[in-house]
């Protein structure tokens, strides 16, 4: 199946494992969030118990090998206005939501310390914002 739109996430190859996943997830969820239609329906299995749903389409992760080129993407995806989520070096060292809104709020666009980024539109434009970039492994 094919789909008008695609989610994309890029994390720096550099972190930690866990904080890979981390980033992995608070990016993902930003896109259920804020366009509600990219999820599905709960799950209900044979004892009728129902879960969570899932975001409906593929979600692809690509890597960054330097900032340099998280920058790149991000750049790129603005100049095409795609939908941006982004994760900064500065939230590991944070608490709270507040203290994320917070520390976001000290940087400009450039001066950003990305670590992970999710877009979110039309496909061949996501497409050329990561141009260059691999799928992480």
């Amino acid at each position: 199946m094919t789909f008008q739109n695609k989610i994309a996430i890029v994390i720096k190859n550099d972190l930690l494992d866990w904080q890979k996943l981390n980033v992995a997830s608070f990016l993902a969820s930003s896109v259920a969030i804020k366009f509600p239609e990219t999820h599905g329906k709960s799950f209900i299995n044979a004892s009728n118990s129902e879960f969570l749903p899932f975001i409906k389409q593929p979600i692809t992760i690509y890597k960054a090998d330097d900032q340099p080129q998280i920058q790149r993407a991000f750049n790129r995806a603005r100049q095409r206005e795609l939908n941006i989520g982004v994760y900064t070096n500065r939230f590991f060292g944070t608490k709270n939501e507040d203290e994320n809104h917070i520390e976001i709020g000290k940087t400009s666009d450039e001066n950003q310390e990305l670590v992970g980024i999710i877009i979110y539109g039309e496909n061949m434009k996501v497409n050329k914002a990561l141009n260059g970039l691999k799928y992480h492994n």
